[in-house]
């Protein structure tokens, strides 16, 4: 099972955060509509309840105060060695200081598809999952966070990704992230995903796609409604 997902993962080019995809990349993309769920976990989420958190080990507190030492940053740099300063160089570096590659073996890019190396990681080497428990310094994957293929379709998978920094008590989801502002702190609550932000003020899912004036009625923007998965590689 897990052979046959990397193998159709790595089939497909995918491509990382916001990054200009090549004319080679753009017809090489893939509708998401015509993939299973047991490839692409495009409706994985539905009907759980999400999200609790443990408390950390060392190891994940580790990666959650490198993320954190992020923010605001405007580059990504790690004892000397430079990443792209996008979604996939964020949690790459950040894991490395733990010394693990998500690159794993595969060479460095040339010009996208780092979240879709980094979710083949993580389906080799650790556990994708839809909650309800999540760990500080989990990768959180999303789908359709842009129009990759320019097609104008809501049909894009594995877009974008984060990591966890914790959990609020009302189930909320904070995690940090290199998004079109930089990197920062986002939030999502997949409870209720299609509410951005509570009567009180209380913001609930952050907008991660941004609206365009082609945008079809299928088209959503906040993190809960673009979720597709959380993915755990240290556990102790």
């Amino acid at each position: 099972m897990a052979f046959s997902l990397l193998a159709v993962l790595f089939a497909v080019v995918l491509q990382a955060c916001a990054m200009a995809a090549p004319s080679s990349m753009h017809q090489a993309a893939t509708r998401s509509d015509e993939l299973s769920d047991d490839v692409f976990p495009i409706r994985g989420a539905e009907g759980r309840i999400c999200c609790d958190i443990i408390v950390e080990t060392s190891k994940q507190q580790a990666l959650v105060q490198v993320a954190v030492g992020f923010v605001g940053s405007s580059r990504i740099e790690v004892g000397g060695r430079r990443f792209t300063f996008d979604c996939s160089g964020l949690v790459r570096g950040v894991y490395v200081t733990q010394g693990i590659d998500l690159y794993d073996d595969l060479g460095e890019l040339d010009g996208g598809n780092g979240v879709g190396r980094i979710y083949g990681h993580v389906l080799r080497h650790g556990r994708i999952h839809y909650g309800p428990t999540v760990h500080p310094g989990d990768l959180v994957f999303f789908h359709n966070t842009w129009d990759f293929n320019s097609d104008g379709h809501f049909n894009d998978p594995l877009t974008h990704v984060g990591l966890v920094e914790r959990v609020e008590s009302d189930g909320t989801v904070v995690f940090v992230s290199r998004v079109s502002g930089g990197i920062e702190r986002y939030r999502m609550n997949l409870g209720k995903p299609n509410t951005h932000r509570t009567s009180d003020g209380r913001v609930l899912n952050d907008f991660l796609r941004k609206k365009g004036s082609g945008d079809s009625h299928a088209t959503q923007y906040l993190t809960g409604q673009l979720f597709a998965a959380f993915g755990t590689l240290i556990r102790s």
